[in-house]
Order: C-alpha cells, then structure tokens, then sequence
C-alpha cells in the first residue's frame, strides 16, 4: 500500500460532460477547413487552365501569352472569392439560426 489513489478504468475512457458538446463543433469546423481547403486548391487551378484554354485562346482567340496573364487574373480572383466565403461562413458558424428579434 502506497497511498496513491487510483481511478477506475471506466472513467478515463469517458471524456467530461463539459467537452461532449465541443466535438460536433470541432468536427464542423474541421469539415468546414477541409471543404475551402479542397476549394483553394481545385477552384484557382481549374478555372486557370479551363479560362486559359476555352474562354481566352478558345472563344476570344488570344496569343498564349496574353492568354496566361487574364487566366492568371481570373485564378487570383477565385482565391479572394473563396477566401471571402470562408471567411463569411466562418464568422457565422457559431451564431444562432434563429430568425427575428431576441429580446
């Protein structure tokens, strides 16, 4: 006997009442971060290339160069579209969904 007190195995293997409400917010906002970080790498590059290839050198009949330079344009502007969106959604994630006046 050496006077330690030891907790029983069941209750490590439960996290605290205080903490079960955290994880469906955790688990949003990792699938929010996963959902624009899959955005910020697909949308930017898609629209480059496809912008490149059908609107500039496809319908408008651009040179290459001129073509890489509005096609850059529209890629960059995609990154601020979807850094704007996440920045909204971010913002009103934790907010109530309830519709008119609280008092």
């Amino acid at each position: 006997m050496d006077g330690s007190v030891r907790a029983s195995p069941d209750a490590s293997a439960v996290p605290p009442s205080h903490f079960r409400g955290n994880e469906s917010s955790l688990v949003s906002a990792l699938k929010t971060l996963l959902f624009f970080t899959i955005l910020m790498v697909t949308l930017p590059i898609g629209l480059y290339f496809a912008s490149k290839a059908y609107i500039f050198e496809g319908s408008m009949k651009m040179s290459s160069s001129d073509s890489y330079f509005y096609a850059a344009i529209v890629a960059v502007l995609a990154v601020h579209v979807v850094l704007a969106l996440f920045v909204y959604v971010a913002w009103n994630e934790g907010t109530p969904k309830g519709k008119g006046k609280h008092d």
